[in-house]
Order: structure tokens, then sequence, then C-alpha cells
């Protein structure tokens, strides 16, 4: 039988490395968080929250076989509601600045610029009242049979695969909605690479305002013609010979696909907008335009357009814009890790701080998993992604105090694999519930008197 001293440098593992119990407790004095010396500490909690993650986030009644000592499932419950929010956000400030500090060498930026990547995506959680209330769920799911879930905005480092903030919201949450939440983390001169669902006059006039560049993928709707001199649709009007015309003006013809043009600002204030910020916003803005076809097998769109604010042809080739823009897909290689990998795409916390508690312990998890990826890579001299994110995850599960860090799996480089998007594995043939499993459970009851 393990002591708790002995206990508790288990349960650490390789954790205070980057997440020392001195930054735990000098987190707790910040937040003047008061709190009784016992088992289950603000320290060992978190350690705790963070070995749960690490091991799949498997359920509470399995942790104490993990950590070596007993404790109940409720009173780990019980310590992870009382450590506030705001603890767990100024731990991932703190875990995430710590392993940026020397992640971001002037020579390795895209000619002197950071790039972050903009996503969206969702994740589910129990179904109870409160998170459905605050939530919501999938349309088309009658009440009672799915589960609330949620909207997530998530802002990654380019260039070092970090997850600097993901942020939770309603269901039907538009991705704009939070889009400018992420601004306050980005630098003067920063990049920001997204899809269409980001590409609006509003949002690219709040970037430019804030010395920010945007690369976004151009908007289904937005009419886009590549003629020198071609007509547009006056501001305003939509009548007989204006249908099909752009509303952009064209300026000048960088390139065959390449042109500057200038945005009209709408009429009509955006829903996520309030109309003060909208009416402050500057009447005309002028961008560039890039189109390039996609030659990849594999690719949906074979003929992509851009939108951005990278405006000198001779700094920013247009074929530097389509290999920048190709380098957005990282994202969807990162969520998978984060949803997949990790298994953050259920969660299991059934009250709305814990859902958010238990969201940035997992971006917690997943940038000291990149940091081990980025120390390896530079011992092995590979691309980090060229790093397994499996191998290391396994790795810093296992590791224990001092262990110097292992050779990790590099995976190959195969730029032109692709892979269809199905799955081989059959689920079981049961139904899709769509009742309520209550009232199905009357049902069969009543089937089962009728047949006696």
């Amino acid at each position: 039988m393990l002591t708790i001293p002995q206990a508790l440098r288990r349960l650490k593992g390789h954790l205070p490395e980057t997440v020392p119990p001195a930054l735990l407790e000098g987190i707790c004095r910040d937040l003047r968080y008061a709190y009784r010396q016992r088992t289950l500490s603000p320290v060992v909690t978190t350690y705790l929250f963070l070995q749960q993650i690490l091991h799949g986030n498997p359920a509470a009644n399995e942790l104490r076989h993990l950590a070596g000592f007993e404790f109940t499932d409720a009173a780990y419950c019980q310590a992870r509601q009382r450590l506030p929010v705001g603890f767990f956000r100024r731990l991932l400030r703190a875990v995430t600045g710590t392993c940026r500090a020397d992640a971001d060498p002037p020579d390795s930026r895209w000619h002197g610029h950071r790039i972050f990547l903009i996503d969206g995506s969702s994740f589910s959680m129990p179904d109870t009242p409160e998170l459905q209330e605050t939530f919501g769920q999938p349309t088309g799911q009658a009440e009672g049979c799915g589960f609330p879930t949620a909207h997530l905005l998530t802002l990654f480092d380019a260039q070092t695969g970090y997850l600097l903030k993901a942020l939770p919201a309603a269901l039907h949450t538009q991705d704009l909605a939070q889009a400018t939440l992420m601004h306050p983390e980005l630098d003067r001169g920063d990049v920001l690479v997204g899809d269409r669902a980001f590409c609006s006059y509003a949002h690219l006039a709040l970037c430019r305002r804030r010395g920010l560049h945007g690369l976004f993928r151009a908007h289904q709707r937005q009419i886009i013609d590549f003629r020198p001199g071609r007509p547009h649709r006056a501001p305003g009007r939509a009548g007989r010979g204006q249908t099909g015309l752009p509303t952009s003006r064209w300026l000048k013809r960088l390139g065959k696909h390449d042109q500057l043009v200038e945005y009209v600002k709408p009429d009509e204030c955006p829903t996520w907008m309030r109309a003060s910020e909208y009416a402050a916003l500057p009447p005309t803005l002028r961008v560039r335009e890039v189109r390039f076809r996609v030659r990849e097998p594999g690719y949906r769109p074979y003929e992509i357009t851009l939108v951005t604010t990278l405006l000198d042809p001779r700094r920013y080739k247009a074929r530097a814009l389509a290999k920048l823009y190709h380098r957005r897909w990282v994202v969807e290689t990162n969520l998978r890790h984060l949803k997949q990998t990790l298994k953050m795409d259920i969660l299991r916390c059934q009250t709305v701080p814990g859902v958010v508690k238990e969201l940035v312990v997992f971006v917690v998890v997943y940038n000291l998993v990149r940091r081990v990826m980025l120390e390896a890579a530079a011992r092995q001299g590979v691309l980090p992604d060229r790093i397994s994110f499996v191998d290391a995850l396994r790795w810093l599960r296992h590791a224990r105090p001092g262990d110097a860090l292992r050779v990790l799996i590099v995976n190959p480089d195969r730029p032109g694999r692709v892979e269809p998007r199905v799955r081989k594995r059959r689920p079981k043939q049961f139904p899709l519930m769509k009742q309520p499993r209550a009232k199905l459970r009357q049902q069969l009851l009543h089937r089962k008197q009728h047949a006696a």
C-alpha cells in the first residue's frame, strides 16, 4: 500500500515540469481563494483532473485506482466544484504562456508574420435540464431524445499547434459572433486564417482596425468577377440590369485571377454586432481577391477564392497565399486530436461551470502534449507535425518525475495521401430514439402486460 506522499509523487508524474505546485498555489493566492488543508487540496485536485483527461477522461471512480489512495467520487466532484472557473482559466494562460515562451523564433514566421488559425466545431455533454437550456441540441430531435451540444470556436497557433483559446456557446451561435473575442489574443501584424464563415465586411474591417491581417475563403454568396474594369452593382440598387453583378468596385488587376477591389459597407448591420459598433466602421474597405485551383485529389472544392487584406502582390505572391490557406487544413487534424484522441467529443460534467472547467483542462492537456511534440521534434530534427500526437500523449501519460524524453514515433511524410471520409466498421442496427426514454419504457411494460 502506497503512502500518501508516494501516491502523490506517482500521481503528479511528469506534470510538475510545466505545472509545478507553486504555480497552482500562486493562482489560489492571486484569486484570494481560501481553502482548508485536506487530502483533496487544490493542488491534488488539479493533478487528478489533469491525469483524468490524460487517461481518456474515465469515470471518477477509476481515479482512485490511478492515484493509489482512497477517496470517494463525491469528494472528488465536490473538490472540483469548489475550485472557481477563473482558477482553471488562469492555469491555461500560465501553461500556454510557458509553452510558447521559446517556441516562436522570428525566422520561422511567414514573411515576418505570425499565423493563427480560427475554426468552429462542437461537443456533446450529458442530458440535464441546465445544459439543455444553456446550449440546446441539434434541430430535428424531439425533446428528451437528444443530448445538449455546444458550439466551440477555437484559435490555434499555426507554427506550434498550441490551442490558445476555446470558447463554448449555444449550439446555434454564429462563428462570427465570437470571432472578435479571439482578436485580443493577437498582436498587430498577425495574420488570421479561416474559412468562409469568417469572411464578411464587418469582420475584415474589425481586423484592419486592430492592425491584423485576414485571409479567408470568400463567402459562397459573394459574387466575384476577375474581368478588368468589369461593372459593379451600385450600393442600394438591385433593379434591372443589376442582378448578377458584384457589389465590389474593381480597382486594379494584379494577375490573371488576382485583383484589388473596394468593398462597400452593407446597409444592414450583422445580427452578431451592435449597431453603434457597425456605424463606426469605415464606409469602404480595400481588399484583395485571389482565385486558385486545387489539383490535389481528395479535396472537395476544386476552385477556391480568397479574400485578404494582404495587398502587396510583390511581398505576398498569389501562390504563397494559396499555400498559406492550405495550412488551414491543419485545424481539422488538431480538432481530431482534441475530440477523438483525447476524447473531448463528449464531456462528463452535468453543470455549466463544470463543462467550462472540463473544457479548459482538455485544452491544458492538449497544449502539454503539443509541448512534448515540439521538444521531440527539435531533438529528432523533424517538423513538429511529423511527431505522433498519440505517442507523445502516451509518453506524457506514463512518464515519471525526472524521466528523459524518449525518441517518439515520426509519422511518414505523405503529402499526396488521400482517404475517403467514410466508416468501415458498421454500428449496430438499432433505431434512433425518437421518443423520450420514459415513454418508450412505458410502452414496453404495456406490451409485456398485454402479452401476459
